[in-house]
């Protein structure tokens, strides 16, 4: 099974801190039956900076040492680029890369807004040869609210990826009951764990697969997981008709 998001690569975010935090995750993940991660550390969030080329330094110093330990598992090299006016500079530039050298990119909202400039920037990535990846849309609060805007961005080209522990309510029943709403409407094409450490911030793979099966279908999880084995090997993902999400009244108001 292979993990698109996670933040394994030790000390330069807030995930792992050190190698043996990396390699602890590693070990959660293998458990959880994960043979690939896809290591995407922040690029630009806060007080992290971190550029292209260094990343698959990183990459490549954390497969020798998952070899020396013994560990099961392949890193790939990736990152979660905050939206931001210039990010197709930064893909010519090499400061901004995609997943694992394909055409997927990861966009990152901010929590609590979309910028308005997004749905010409998602379109201008298309236009550039890229197909831009809308990460954890399910934790952004005015997507929460408006619905049809994340219908508009997936019915223009842009996929998305939800959070296994949102689907299992780790970041609570608000978030929860949209990521259900996201799945059921074909507004999402991936599920990955964004994983920062084996406390708070895990894997939850097997018990988002779980939950999906119970409370979607079956088909629903192999669309995931296929649609990872798609991207590393650089083929189109499997993309139903998105719907819009229909939500009931109460009083006259949604």
């Amino acid at each position: 099974m292979i993990d698109i998001h996670a933040h394994i690569l030790p000390g330069i975010d807030d995930g792992a801190d050190t190698l043996e935090d990396a390699l602890d995750l590693a070990r959660a993940a293998v458990a959880e039956g994960i043979d690939t991660i896809i290591a995407t550390p922040h690029h630009k969030n806060g007080k992290y900076t971190n550029d292209g080329a260094f990343i698959g330094e990183l990459v490549t110093d954390l497969n020798t040492e998952l070899q020396r330990a013994g560990i099961p598992l392949t890193v790939l090299k990736g990152q979660e680029p905050r939206m931001y006016g210039e990010i197709l500079e930064g893909l010519k530039s090499g400061e901004v890369i995609t997943l694992t050298d394909t055409q997927y990119v990861f966009v990152e909202l901010p929590f609590d807004h979309v910028p308005r400039y997004t749905s010409q920037l998602l379109y201008d990535i298309q236009l550039a040869g890229f197909t831009p990846i809308i990460v954890h849309p399910e934790r952004n609060a005015e997507l929460q609210e408006k619905p049809d805007t994340l219908y508009r961005f997936v019915k223009n080209g842009a996929l998305t990826q939800v959070t296994t522990g949102s689907i299992v309510g780790k970041f609570g029943s608000k978030v929860k009951k949209f990521t259900d709403e996201i799945v059921e409407a074909n507004l999402t094409h991936f599920i990955a764990s964004d994983a920062h450490n084996t406390k708070t911030r895990g894997f939850f793979m097997q018990d988002a697969i779980d939950e999906l099966k119970k409370r979607h279908k079956s088909q629903y999880v192999d669309q995931f997981l296929q649609n990872a084995e798609r991207l590393v090997r650089n083929e189109r993902a499997i993309v139903e008709s998105p719907k819009t999400i229909k939500r009931k009244k109460f009083l006259g108001i949604f």
